[in-house]
């Protein structure tokens, strides 16, 4: 990416690549190269056994390489508050919701008399029917009502953006 958005950045960008086989463990997923810091062992990561729901914002930077969120789950997401409201598909401002180690649907969130609200939705398929992600998803919500009372005496109609 950067030799296209940096072209006088090529020679330096072709060093670091070069030296990435040597610094960085790979493998090669789908005919693509994916690195990761060499002292790490990715199996060490596996979410089964650390049941965590998160909604993630558009930037995280899960999401906002979309190709890479697309090849790694199958799902194509779009930041859609540029889209004329008619050709939108999520809405205004999905936000991604992560349960484990896979993206499942999207939630938007609402402030409306001080109160969060959340309408959710799922990929087909991809709902999770265990308690623990009900419980899960409680306290993500929970954390963001905390989040906007920590910040702010009263939580601004601002916050997040109805669709």
């Amino acid at each position: 990416m950067l030799r296209r958005a940096l072209p006088q950045l090529n020679q330096e960008v072709k060093i670091v690549a070069d030296r990435a086989d040597d610094v960085f463990a790979r493998a090669t997923v789908g005919g693509r190269v994916w690195y990761w810091p060499a002292d790490e062992v990715p199996a060490d990561y596996a979410m089964d056994s650390c049941p965590t729901a998160r909604l993630l914002t558009p930037f995280d930077p899960i999401v906002w390489d979309r190709r890479r969120l697309e090849e790694l789950w199958g799902w194509v997401y779009r930041f859609e508050a540029y889209v004329p409201p008619s050709k939108r598909k999520l809405g205004y401002y999905a936000l991604p919701l992560l349960w484990r180690d896979d993206v499942i649907g999207w939630g938007h969130l609402s402030v409306k008399d001080d109160r969060l609200t959340a309408e959710l939705g799922y990929l087909p398929g991809r709902k999770p029917k265990e308690r623990i992600f009900s419980t899960e998803l409680k306290a993500e919500l929970e954390r963001i009502k905390e989040f906007l009372r920590l910040k702010y005496d009263r939580v601004p109609r601002s916050v997040f953006f109805r669709r």
